[in-house]
């Protein structure tokens, strides 16, 4: 049976790309600029409402300078 809702683990993703853009201080656009992703689908990534293939999980770890796997840490 097909889900119709997002898993827990975009949530977690985006929470974690989010605080990290953050702390480096830079706005959505500006950072999916950076790493040459189009800032919508950025956007829809850091809400958890995209299904983010691992490629661009380790751009966007790569642009913020962290090892993919902290952005799938559930440390809350």
């Amino acid at each position: 049976m097909k889900k119709n809702h997002p898993g827990r683990l975009r949530a977690i993703i985006g929470s974690n790309i989010r605080r990290h853009r953050k702390e480096r201080g830079l706005s959505q656009q500006d950072f999916a600029l950076e790493i040459n992703m189009d800032r919508t689908y950025f956007a829809g990534v850091e809400r958890g409402e995209r299904n983010v293939s691992l490629d661009n999980i380790e751009r966007i770890a790569d642009g913020l300078g962290v090892e993919p796997f902290v952005l799938l840490r559930n440390d809350a």
